[in-house]
């Protein structure tokens, strides 16, 4: 196993990721992913269609290193609007699961006064860890 959960012993389970993370591999560093296509046009100023949009930017960064969604080990979003954030939470686990898949990174959300793009409502970023071949995480 290249990666392993870090909960502490007492603590509860948090739902929709995890406390901590450690990993071996090569390191993938995605910069902020906002919820435009790869034109850099906004097709949606709907905030969970630009989740969906920026999830599939990581992942497609992703994929330039090798990596893929379960190599995920912290996730960051920058949202403009926690209380659209926290009332959509449902729709944003579909986006989630469909797009990402599974839930096993370390994440951080925090509202902002605004990003760098005026219709951006979300910017998410993201480290991934590619296993080495040999490599081998204690449980």
């Amino acid at each position: 196993m290249s990666m392993q959960i870090l909960q502490p012993a007492g603590w509860p389970t948090p739902r929709g990721y995890v406390n901590g993370v450690a990993a071996v591999g090569k390191l993938v560093f995605v910069a902020g992913q906002i919820g435009w296509n790869a034109r850099c046009e906004f097709e949606s100023d709907d905030f969970v269609a630009q989740v969906r949009q920026a999830l599939q930017n990581v992942k497609a960064v992703l994929t330039e290193a090798g990596a893929m969604p379960e190599h995920i080990t912290r996730m960051t979003w920058y949202v403009t609007d926690k209380r659209e954030y926290l009332t959509r939470g449902k729709e944003l686990g579909v986006v989630f699961r469909d797009v990402i898949g599974v839930y096993n990174a370390a994440m951080s959300a925090v509202q902002v006064s605004a990003l760098m793009e005026d219709r951006a409502k979300v910017e998410i970023e993201v480290t991934a860890v590619v296993p080495d071949g040999n490599a081998s995480m204690g449980s």
